[in-house]
């Protein structure tokens, strides 16, 4: 009866096309990016406007109703994904898709939750600015999904995360109220940061549905190499290099292992062209600057850090570099399941602790693949492992993918555990970019000091104290809030 009562409620304020109750029809809201994480919801809500988000929210709240909070459903840790029990709403912001206003003088613009990433920035590029958080899902990532991940990208070497290139945002919390602080200012010293108390909380403090943007001045000259070298400790080398030629102009360094970009080549041959230029078994870095690179490249060359570089000569061919690097988690999912993982160390670990994973796990699953890739310059690897290439060889694409799902079922507890124990032995973090979500939040637990759990579970029943926001999410199940 309660929830009867809440859906005929909910529907006469979000009229007929708000709220989609039938499974059917909900089934593109229910599953994460990866297909990892399925659940069931009681339904999905398409509010268009802040004051309609709060009502909702206040209505839930009245109900005892959970809510999910959900943007471009791109993420990688199934944060957006409602659980099994099928009570559960799914509150998709993407109908909130405006752009309030444009201020070039003072490089901002306030925009709604539900604008896409590519939105955003095509809106900084005609206001003759640059809003420079990049992901390959920026046609369907949300600003909001991005700021409530922390989202970081290729640019951050540069620009910083997300956090960075938020100056304020509007937040409906728990009880349906809205804060209001879309305030464009670079200083604001007046009390506790909510901002960035929201940001990062994956909608477990409250649903973010409009963010004030900081915009930069664009590159009047942007340069784009791709280099061939050993391994990451070449790799390191080629990085203090180009960051004392270009200094605070090197954007972007981006780091492939020759595992990673082998599927590309497979599956997405019409792509690989760079690799054919230079050796197959070599790793490659794709570097991004304004100025100085082609300096870097050849002093590189000279100390012996590079094997070869190819300063791209037109926008075509940059793109083209550019391709190579974003269709990598692509071409992995035509490959088959792989186990995950997405780390961030001190950037002068990075070279011993690939040699010290490769004969780690070598040595628990002989001829595993560490197919290592990402963000390089600001300490976060994509450090994924495949399934030896002998265990799938000669099967179809159905047989594969049920083969290498087992390897993961099998495998991935106890590969994980090295690799994370690893990571945090040496100061780092087990999720650099992706977020918690319901993937890592029992990991995170294990490894957070008691002391930060507590301050954590402090902070939720502060906020949320019916514990009705994106439930499961982030904070450990296994330990019980306050």
């Amino acid at each position: 009866m309660v929830t009867t009562t809440f859906l005929q409620a909910a529907q006469a304020l979000l009229g007929q096309r708000g709220l989609l109750t039938d499974p059917a029809d909900q089934t593109p809201h229910l599953t994460d990016w990866r297909g990892r994480f399925t659940g069931r919801a009681l339904a999905v809500a398409f509010p268009e406007t802040t004051e309609a988000v709060a009502a909702l929210v206040q209505l839930a709240a009245a109900h005892q109703v959970p809510i999910v909070p959900q943007g471009g459903n791109t993420g990688l840790s199934g944060g957006a994904t409602p659980d099994a029990s099928g009570s559960q709403l799914v509150l998709c912001l993407t109908r909130l898709n405006r752009i309030r206003s444009q201020d070039p003088v003072n490089k901002t613009l306030i925009a709604e939750a539900g604008v896409s990433l590519q939105s955003i920035q095509e809106t900084a590029q005609a206001m003759g600015l640059l809003f420079p958080l990049d992901l390959t899902a920026r046609g369907t990532a949300t600003i909001g999904g991005n700021l409530a991940t922390n989202a970081g990208g290729t640019a951050v070497l540069r620009y910083g995360n997300a956090r960075q290139l938020c100056l304020g945002l509007e937040v409906v919390t728990a009880q349906g109220a809205i804060w209001n602080g879309l305030r464009g200012l670079r200083k604001d010293n007046t009390g506790y940061d909510l901002r960035d108390l929201f940001i990062g909380s994956e909608g477990t403090l409250g649903i973010i549905t409009a963010a004030c943007l900081a915009l930069w001045p664009k590159p009047a000259h942007t340069q784009t190499a791709l280099v061939w070298l050993r391994d990451p400790d070449a790799a390191l080398a080629l990085l203090q290099v180009a960051q004392s030629r270009c200094q605070t102009s090197l954007t972007a360094f981006e780091y492939m292992s020759p595992t990673a970009t082998a599927p590309v080549a497979q599956h997405y041959p019409d792509l690989a062209g760079p690799l054919r230029m230079g050796a197959p078994e070599a790793a490659l870095v794709l570097l991004e600057a304004d100025e100085g690179l082609e300096d870097a490249l050849a002093q590189a060359i000279d100390q012996g850090h590079v094997a070869d570089a190819a300063l791209a000569q037109s926008l075509a061919q940059a793109q083209s570099f550019w391709a190579l690097r974003e269709h990598i988690t692509l071409a992995a999912a035509e490959d088959g399941p792989q186990i995950k993982l997405d780390i961030a160390l001190p950037i002068s670990h990075i070279p011993d602790f690939c040699k010290e994973m490769a004969t780690a796990l070598e040595a628990v699953v002989p001829g595993v693949r560490c197919s290592n890739f990402g963000h390089l310059g600001d300490g976060n690897l994509h450090f994924n492992l495949a399934a030896p290439v002998a265990w799938s060889a000669g099967m179809d694409r159905a047989q594969r993918r049920a083969c290498l799902e087992g390897f993961v079922a099998v495998h991935e507890d106890g590969l994980r555990r090295i690799v994370h124990d690893a990571v945090m032995a040496r100061g780092g973090s087990i999720s650099a970019e992706h977020g918690l979500g319901q993937l890592r939040k029992d990991e995170a637990a294990i490894y957070k000091s008691a002391t930060e759990r507590d301050l954590m579970n402090r902070i939720k029943v502060a906020l949320d104290p019916q514990g009705l926001l994106n439930p499961g999410k982030v904070l450990s199940t296994r330990q019980p809030l306050l």
